[in-house]
């Protein structure tokens, strides 16, 4: 169990942080991706290491850049020899909120080029990466997860790109995972809703009074540390007959109520 590898794209603070330290608690080697702040991924693998992971290490990589997302893949190979698990967490939101009908080329390029074209050819190098360690015996039943939003589904006019992005994602994570059942790879979707990070820290008084007016069953913000334990299960291969699957971290906020 102490051999297992897993890679965590963003994963130096917010949702990935959180990801990271519960595959920590989990025995994962792990690979801390980040894009820019190096100190907050040194810190994230020291915390990994201080929760029992026998290896963590920092990964720089900006996922929107193919070439760089290649070589991320390549940098997890030459240091742990394999890779079984992967999570596609990194992601931005818009620089600034627009209205729909305000909405600018260069955001949408931006967004879009992080969230979604990145990870989807990102996760094409992971899959043949994967498929030939099964093959070789070095890994068995790997698994892909993709961190997407409750913004998949839910439409934020103020917002448009961003979820576009994520329900363009979670389309992928549905073409990945029917193309690589027959080669014994799970692939599956955690989708996230009202998270305290400092993506959502700009919104917090607004969420904080719709919380307090019901806005979900579970009148709470959620925590990185919610999603990190969703991810840890699917890592962990405790639903082994699913894949394609979507799971919801978001305090009921997908119910339909009366």
């Amino acid at each position: 169990m102490n051999d297992r590898v897993a890679v965590v794209t963003g994963g130096s603070r917010g949702i990935g942080r959180g990801v990271v330290l519960a595959l920590a608690a989990s025995g994962f080697r792990l690979g801390v991706n980040y894009r820019t702040d190096v100190e907050a991924a040194h810190e994230t693998c020291e915390l990994a290491l201080a929760l029992g992971a026998p290896d963590a290490v920092p990964l720089p990589a900006d996922v929107a850049d193919l070439d760089q997302g290649r070589a991320l893949v390549e940098s997890a190979l030459q240091r742990f020899g394999r890779i079984d698990v992967w999570i596609n967490n990194a992601g931005v939101a818009p620089a600034k909120r627009a209205d729909l009908l305000e909405a600018t080329p260069e955001s949408w390029d931006r967004v879009l080029g992080i969230n979604l074209r990145g990870p989807f050819f990102l996760t094409r190098s992971v899959a043949l990466a994967m498929i030939d360690l099964v093959e070789k015996g070095v890994i068995q039943g790997p698994t892909i997860v993709f961190v997407t939003s409750v913004s998949a589904v839910f439409a934020s006019v103020n917002r448009g790109d961003y979820c576009v992005s994520k329900a363009g994602l979670s389309m992928v994570a549905s073409l990945f995972a029917a193309r690589l059942a027959k080669h014994g790879i799970a692939v599956h979707e955690v989708r996230p809703g009202i998270i305290a990070t400092d993506m959502t820290a700009p919104v917090k008084g607004a969420y904080d009074q719709r919380l307090a007016d019901d806005l979900q069953p579970i009148a709470r913000w959620g925590t990185p540390e919610d999603v990190g334990r969703a991810v840890a299960a699917l890592a962990n291969d405790s639903f082994p007959f699913s894949t394609g699957a979507v799971f919801w971290v978001d305090g009921g906020l997908h119910q339909r109520r009366l």
